[in-house]
């Protein structure tokens, strides 16, 4: 049996991009996974595209916040009831190619690594490339880590089953490096990338990430 995914995706008025994200999930070759969405207080139709997906798909899960509370608490509140060996990462306006599960799981469980990530690629608001690869370093160290954030949270997968639930503290920015950082100390082991891109990364003007 392949080891149960957890995906992280927390919303906020995701209402334009959001169903297009769920559907780079459903399109993968890698069928073992729950989708937690985590509605963090949205006011336009993201609820009412989310609680269609949960009636149709028993592996969506919704949550929603009593108001808005950030994506760092939204995050924290999907790794809590998360079931799965593995927790990846994705937000409400990115979107994953079709073996990107298949080759990072097999990957971490042949080679026993802890922490896993990718190349991924850019593209626009309305989805064109920007013709920009964003190349995953081979090797991470928990010491190169700490100059600069070399894991696309879009990309990053860690191992809950070795590492346990790591949560991160309330910030408005970087919660996500902060993440990375502890899951690389607790694993005492770099963290291991596949080079090839795996993801798309939306770049917007005002979204959860830019912002």
């Amino acid at each position: 049996m392949e080891p149960l995914v957890s995906i992280i995706t927390p919303m906020f008025n995701s209402e334009t991009y959001i169903s297009e994200t769920v559907n780079s999930v459903l399109n993968q070759t890698y069928t073992n996974w729950e989708l937690l969405l985590i509605d963090d207080g949205s006011t336009d139709k993201t609820l009412k595209i989310a609680e269609a997906l949960t009636s149709k798909y028993s592996n969506i899960i919704l949550f929603k916040n009593e108001k808005n509370l950030g994506a760092a608490l939204s995050r924290n509140k999907g790794i809590l009831e998360a079931k799965g060996s593995y927790i990846a990462f994705l937000d409400a306006d990115d979107l994953w190619k079709p073996e990107k599960l298949e080759k990072q799981i097999s990957f971490m469980t042949d080679d026993r690594y802890d922490v896993c990530f990718s190349s991924y690629e850019l593209i626009d608001e309305k989805g064109n490339s920007l013709h920009k690869t964003v190349k995953a370093l081979p090797v991470l160290t928990y010491h190169k880590l700490l100059k600069s954030n070399y894991i696309g949270n879009l990309t990053g997968i860690y191992s809950a089953e070795v590492l346990g639930e790591i949560t991160t503290p309330n910030l408005r920015k970087r919660q996500d490096w902060l993440l990375w950082l502890e899951a690389i100390k607790r694993s005492g082991k770099p963290a291991k990338s596949l080079l090839e891109s795996l993801a798309y990364y939306r770049v917007r003007e005002n979204s959860m990430s830019s912002n």
